[in-house]
């Protein structure tokens, strides 16, 4: 089997929440979701588990992090240029926060961000690897 990530978000509207995730391409695993959670599936080995407050609570001793300041960045692989840009559209029309930080152009690379209703922070990239590697040095692009 392969490695799988789980991303745990502490939500403070698990219904909010779970329809902005649904509204970016993320689909709801009934198997584990319930009152207090959602697993959101964004693909065979990526998912966002949403948990309420108090559920996230019985992971951690610790505070939960104030959204608006930033501990991580989580960042989704695209398949296109396009599909960057139309999740994005999709966040924003969902309740999110479009472009927190500067759009990534790098001719080979482009990436956008956003923000969920809770002030999650996430990046989506598209790379064309090839155009990397041969923008790069030989050695570089070699350990590619």
């Amino acid at each position: 089997m392969p490695k799988m990530i789980f991303v745990n978000l502490p939500v403070a509207d698990l219904a909010r929440a779970t329809a902005f995730y649904e509204a970016i391409g993320a689909r709801k695993n009934d198997m584990f979701s319930d009152h207090t959670a959602a697993c959101m599936v964004f693909s065979d080995t990526i998912h966002a588990m949403l948990l309420t407050h108090d559920k996230y609570r019985q992971f951690t001793d610790k505070a939960i992090a104030d959204a608006r300041t930033s501990e991580v960045l989580i960042c989704l692989s695209a398949e296109s240029r396009q599909e960057v840009d139309d999740t994005v559209a999709r966040a924003a029309g969902a309740g999110g926060k479009p472009d927190p930080s500067a759009v990534q152009e790098h001719g080979f690379m482009y990436g956008r961000s956003f923000e969920d209703p809770d002030g999650h922070g996430w990046e989506i990239m598209w790379m064309d690897l090839e155009a990397c590697k041969a923008a790069m040095a030989p050695a570089e692009a070699a350990q590619i």
